[in-house]
């Protein structure tokens, strides 16, 4: 158990307070990504500085949210929660007022510190506020407010970039989250009640580990990815994620329980954002570059397409909610949205620079679908079946391979649509401009089509790895726990009990 909450909890505004939060946090991925050519414009820079405004931001978020959820059970939940909004309103404010390159880089780094707080207290506190049904619901709607503002970042990017200029976009987040901070006086505190010393050891290097292989990644279309540089991050990373394993098996109070990630079901849980990654987040980073570069849709055109895919994601989590409290078995819900980004993104092959939207419909919504349902109870499950005092280490690294897997996934990605496309074209510099979307090197048709086939190549790699994990990870949750009996009185956690009866 979690020691007792320092304030009377309402659940509710705390619900709606976490929720403000989770939304605006990826909201300020997709929506920056809109602001950037008008940054460039505005600030007279390009290419790797201007790629920062996003590296600098997800690389330090990824980084940082198993150490943000560690903290989060040592020293309180709701203290780290605060923390970790005010440091992320500050920064997107000094973004909003950077006067150059390096101030906004610098100030995106502080808000995925600040990012990361927020995403690994706000689960724990969710899954420490609610229990049973309602914790369900909980994460369902949290579910749908990171949909949200995946969605609606780039929309209302563009209004603002449009109407008021790019630091509105920015100025936007600050605001959203002061708000939230208003809020936060109603979240009842909880902490786990044994408070060991911080794994400092342990603290540095898992994050100098992930931040060599997600820089290693972000860096490898640029550099090159058999150059010394990138070699030498990634295998550095990797010795130095070996390392931490070793030290954290010999640490009594380690970083990252070990026993957390050898429970099947918990890891099996995890990997599903892994998954969702290749079939779902790939999507939503890279096709509209083809609609608008090889299909000539316009922007405004491409983004109306795109709600074809992030639609879903709005309006499926409850339900998917609502399902499991029913009764209807959380694995096979889980194992049903792999299996929908492995036949939507399998169907998607069918795209053309020329193909209409109602081409695209069927396997848009089913990628969304699919989206939808895992968002809806994933990590209420995950989190179902973690003891609460760990509830901020399991938050923690559950998002960590969230947000990990999507900058290594992106950036592997990319570079695999420039190789297909090189196949194709004369020269490597004019397959990144065609992966890019920019198709005016050369005769426009045949770069459209060497640009189609690298899409399609891509979309089978991406059929074929969610696959593969819908049948892994529907494996992996099959095999049952002993389960222990709940307290007299105790509410029934429906989806937990379902879980460890292998359902």
């Amino acid at each position: 158990m979690t020691s007792k909450p320092t304030r009377s909890s309402r659940p509710g505004l705390t619900l709606a307070v976490v929720l403000a939060a989770f939304a605006t946090v990826p909201m300020s991925i997709s929506g920056a990504a809109v602001a950037l050519p008008g940054i460039g414009t505005a600030l007279g820079t390009s290419g790797a500085p201007l790629q920062w405004v996003m590296n600098a931001y997800n690389l330090v978020f990824a980084a940082f949210l198993l150490v943000a959820g560690v903290t989060a059970d040592l020293v309180g939940r709701r203290r780290v929660f605060v923390a970790g909004a005010a440091l992320f309103a500050a920064g997107s404010l000094a973004a909003a007022l950077a006067p150059g390159i390096v101030a906004l880089d610098v100030a995106r780094a502080v808000a995925g510190a600040g990012g990361a707080g927020v995403f690994a207290s706000g689960g724990a506190i969710l899954a420490t506020t609610f229990e049973g049904a309602a914790r369900t619901r909980a994460f369902a709607a949290m579910g749908s407010a990171a949909g949200l503002g995946l969605a609606a970042g780039p929309t209302l990017s563009g209004w603002l970039v449009g109407g008021l200029g790019w630091r509105a976009t920015f100025a936007l987040h600050a605001a959203i989250l002061i708000a939230a901070l208003c809020g936060a006086g109603f979240v009842a505190e909880s902490r786990a009640p044994e408070r060991p010393r911080m794994d400092g050891t342990g603290a540095l290097m898992f994050v100098a580990a992930l931040g060599a292989l997600v820089l290693g990644a972000v860096q490898g279309p640029q550099w090159g990815w058999t150059g010394p540089a990138v070699l030498g991050l990634l295998v550095g990373g990797v010795v130095l994620l070996v390392l931490f394993v070793r030290l954290q098996a010999r640490k009594a109070a380690p970083l990252l329980d070990l026993t957390l990630v050898r429970d099947r079901r918990f890891l099996a849980l995890c990997l599903v954002p892994v998954v969702t990654t290749f079939g779902f987040v790939t999507l939503l980073t890279y096709l509209p570059t083809y609609l608008v570069g090889a299909g000539g849709m316009s922007a405004g055109r491409a983004g109306t397409v795109m709600l074809l895919l992030t639609g879903p994601v709005l309006v499926t989590p409850p339900v998917a909610g609502a399902l499991a409290t029913r009764g209807v078995s959380p694995r096979g819900l889980i194992g049903l949205s792999l299996l929908l980004f492995a036949a939507g993104d399998a169907w998607l092959t069918v795209i053309e620079p020329g193909s209409s939207p109602w081409v695209l419909a069927g396997p848009l919504l089913l990628v969304g679908l699919g989206a939808g349902l895992s968002f809806g109870i994933n990590d209420g499950l995950a989190m179902s079946i973690v003891e609460p005092a760990r509830a901020g280490m399991a938050a923690g690294f559950l998002n960590t391979m969230r947000l990990g897997s999507e900058a290594i996934v992106i950036a592997v990605f990319g570079a695999v649509l420039v190789s297909l496309v090189g196949t194709r074209v004369p020269s490597h510099r004019l397959a990144a401009d065609v992966a890019a979307g920019d198709l005016g090197g050369g005769d426009h048709v045949r770069l459209a089509a060497a640009f189609t086939h690298a899409l399609h190549v891509s979309l089978w790699g991406l059929a074929a790895v969610s696959a593969v994990g819908a049948v892994a990870v529907y494996a992996a949750l099959a095999q049952p726990r002993a389960r222990a009996e709940a307290p007299a009185g105790a509410p029934a956690d429906e989806p937990a009990v379902a879980m460890a009866e292998g359902r």
